[in-house]
C-alpha cells in the first residue's frame, strides 16, 4: 500500500502536466477513419500506469523546470510506449494486456501492427512540433527504436537455444525496457536546457530504473497470481526466456544442473508441463529471492544517480519513484 501512495502523491504533484499530456495524446490521435478512431478512443480508456511521462515530466522538474516541450516530449514517450506494446502483442500472440483483450485478438495481427504504427507516427509528430530541440530528441528516439528491435531479435536468437546469459539477458531487458527509460528522461533533460552532468545523471538514474523495472516485472512472472497482474503468468517460460529468476538459479546450480534444466527450457514449447519443473528448479535455488537482491541494487544505483542533482521537489519524486518501482506489486 505504501508504494501505491507513492505514486499517487507523485501523479497529484504532476496533475495539470498530466492532463496536458494526455489531450496531446487524444489530440495528435484524432482520425476521421471510425475504426482507427474507436480502437484508440478504446486504447485510451486503459492507459496503464502512464510510468514514461511520469518518469519524464519529474526529469524536466528536477533539470530546471517543466515547459511546453517537456509535456510534448512526455507524450512522445507514452505513444512509443503504446506502440511497442501493440506490436509485442503480435510477436508474443498476447490475448490479453492489461486485463483486457488485446487489439489483435479483437481485429487481428495485421490491425494491431498498423495501429502501432499509427501511434509510432504520431510519437514522431508530436517531437517534431516542439519550439527546439526537436532534431536531437528525434535522435535520441530513433536510438530506442533500434534498441527495441535489437532486443526482441537478441531474444529470440538466444530462446531458440536456451543460451541467455547474464550479459545477454542485461542487453535484452535494456533494449526492450531501460531505453525507453533513458530516452524520456534524457528527452526531458534537453528539454530544460539541462547541462551535461544534469542529462548523464538523468540518463543514468532512468536506465536503472528501466533494468529494475523489468527484472521486477520478469519476478512476477514466477510469483504473481495472473488477475493481480492482469496478464497471463508463466509465459517467459514457455516463450523460453530465461530471465533473471532462472539465471539466479543457474548460477548456484551444478553444470550437470544448468545443461539439464537448459535442455528443457529448449523443449518447453514442444512439452509445456516442463515448465513446472523449470520453476521448482527455481525455487530450490531460490532464484526468484536472489533475483529480488539484484532488483534492489538497481534501485539503489538509480537513487544515487540523483546525487548530483540541486535539491528539488522533482528530485525527491525521482527517488520516491525509484522505490516504488522496487516494491509494486502489480
Amino acid at each position: 500500500m505504501k508504494s501505491k501512495a507513492q505514486v499517487s502523491e507523485i501523479k497529484e504533484s504532476l496533475h495539470p502536466y498530466l492532463e496536458r499530456v494526455e489531450r496531446l495524446i487524444v489530440d495528435y490521435l484524432q482520425s476521421d477513419i471510425e475504426l482507427l478512431n474507436a480502437t484508440n478512443q478504446w486504447l485510451r480508456q486503459r492507459p496503464g500506469k502512464m510510468l514514461r511521462p511520469i518518469l519524464s515530466l519529474l526529469a524536466a522538474g528536477a533539470a530546471g523546470g517543466i515547459n511546453e516541450d517537456s509535456v510534448r516530449f512526455a507524450a512522445a514517450s507514452e505513444l512509443l510506449h503504446n506502440a511497442t506494446l501493440l506490436h509485442d502483442d503480435v510477436v508474443d500472440g498476447a490475448k490479453e494486456r492489461r486485463g483486457a483483450p488485446t487489439v489483435s485478438s479483437l481485429l487481428n495481427s495485421e490491425a494491431s501492427v498498423l495501429i502501432g504504427d499509427y501511434w509510432l507516427v504520431k510519437c514522431m509528430q508530436v517531437i517534431l512540433a516542439s519550439s527546439q530541440k526537436a532534431d536531437r530528441v528525434i535522435r535520441i528516439f530513433a536510438k530506442t527504436l533500434a534498441d527495441l528491435a535489437e532486443g526482441e531479435i537478441l531474444q529470440l536468437q538466444k530462446a531458440s537455444d536456451a543460451s541467455t546469459t547474464e550479459e545477454d539477458y542485461l542487453r535484452i531487458i535494456y533494449c526492450k525496457t531501460a531505453s525507453l527509460f533513458e530516452a524520456s528522461a534524457l528527452a526531458a533533460a534537453v528539454s530544460a536546457g539541462a547541462p551535461d552532468r544534469v542529462e548523464n545523471a538523468l540518463s543514468a538514474y532512468a536506465r536503472n530504473l528501466g533494468l529494475a523495472f523489468q527484472i521486477k516485472d520478469d519476478i512476477f512472472d514466477y510469483t504473481a497470481p495472473e488477475a493481480e497482474v492482469g496478464k497471463p503468468v508463466g509465459i517467459d517460460l514457455l516463450e523460453q526466456k530465461i530471465t533473471q529468476p532462472l539465471l539466479c538459479a543457474l548460477e548456484v546450480a551444478s553444470p550437470e544442473e544448468e545443461a539439464a534444466i537448459r535442455e528443457k527450457v529448449k523443449s518447453v514449447m514442444d512439452n509445456p508441463s516442463l515448465s513446472a519443473e523449470i520453476r521448482a528448479f527455481v525455487i530450490e535455488k531460490d532464484g526468484v529471492s536472489a533475483a529480488a537482491r539484484k532488483l534492489d541494487s538497481y534501485i539503489e544505483k538509480s537513487i544515487s544517480c540523483l546525487e548530483t542533482l540541486s535539491d528539488s521537489p522533482e528530485k525527491l519524486y525521482l527517488a520516491k519513484l525509484a522505490r516504488y518501482v522496487g516494491e509494486r506489486s502489480v
